[in-house]
């Protein structure tokens, strides 16, 4: 009987996670730590200690895109990184639809299993509507804002959104997606501006989405430029409950997607921040500008989070 139920409770154990031969140890050398969350199996990096930092990534990369922030922050900060289903080494749930509205459901999920406080927030592209419409529902648990290239309000009518919407998030879009595997080998490498992508780190980018079905992710999110013009429209209203914080804004100043009118609009929903343009950065700014990213953070923290600036 005794051996029945050891038995019975081996096959509900997850199974034992082996790293996947494309992922590079010496490129993302933190411990894989994994949570059961709604039917999904979302991995994340939990380094160093102090005040948490939890660092969220767009599309179509994963905790990977914060690899030097981490190993250059881990002794000032506990970061935190972690990977939406169906990106990075997490897994999705069946019938998962990878929408924006549900990412920001599991990440909100994510900090309430963590029990983050004190928190603060770095995002960057699509992670910025995610991250900050979690943080929006529970603006207690927020200390800091980091803005990196993101937007957080509806787009629909602008123009260069709307070709980039109807022809990315598109039958044109969806085919070059999950057939080819365009904004992982074009996309990115285009919009990295100053950093030469390694071989060892294109493979890092790609290897989650060997084929069409693991791509659908990646080819969903160009949809919701458009399509998820609600969402957005309702995280524009909340911001207000995050206004108070102090933010910090970092631009790449050669992104094509998100330029100087989205980084003013940022400037004008958070009165209490600083701005570091990352010259000659693209998108990416990650790639491209890692150790400007990590001084201006050092530079940033200790007078936008001392005592007589926080607001409770």
């Amino acid at each position: 009987m005794l051996a029945s139920v050891k038995k019975i409770a081996a096959l509900r154990e997850p199974a034992p996670f082996e790293r996947p031969a494309w992922l590079d140890g010496s490129l993302y050398p933190f411990t894989d730590r994994f949570l059961e969350l709604d039917g999904h199996r979302v991995h994340y990096v939990d380094e160093g200690s102090g005040p948490p930092l939890l660092m969220l990534h767009g599309n179509p990369s994963w905790s990977f895109l914060y690899r030097k922030i981490i190993a250059s922050l881990r002794g000032s900060f506990r970061c935190i990184a972690l990977d939406y289903p169906g990106f990075g080494l997490s897994t999705a749930r069946s019938g998962y639809d990878f929408r924006i509205r549900s990412h920001a459901e599991v990440v909100e999920r994510f900090v309430e299993r963590l029990d983050l406080r004190d928190l603060t927030l770095m995002v960057h592209d699509w992670g910025g509507p995610i991250g900050l419409s979690a943080a929006a529902r529970h603006p207690e648990r927020l200390r800091a804002l980091v803005l990196g290239n993101t937007v957080a309000w509806r787009v629909n009518g602008k123009p260069r959104y709307e070709i980039f919407g109807r022809l990315m998030g598109g039958a044109f879009g969806r085919f070059l997606n999950l057939r080819l595997n365009f904004f992982v080998k074009v996309m990115l490498p285009a919009n990295t501006k100053k950093a030469r992508l390694s071989a060892a780190v294109k493979a890092a980018y790609a290897g989650p989405f060997p084929t069409p079905e693991s791509r659908v992710p990646v080819a969903v999110m160009p949809e919701e430029v458009l399509g998820a013009g609600d969402f957005l429209e309702e995280l524009h209203a909340s911001l207000s409950k995050l206004e108070h914080l102090p933010a910090l804004l970092l631009w790449g100043d050669r992104d094509i997607a998100f330029r100087s009118e989205e980084r003013e609009t940022f400037e004008a929903l958070f009165p209490d921040h600083q701005t570091v343009i990352l010259e000659g950065a693209g998108h990416f700014i990650q790639e491209d500008a890692p150790a400007a990213i990590v001084a201006a953070i050092r530079d940033w923290w200790p007078l936008a989070t001392k005592e007589g600036n926080r607001h409770e």
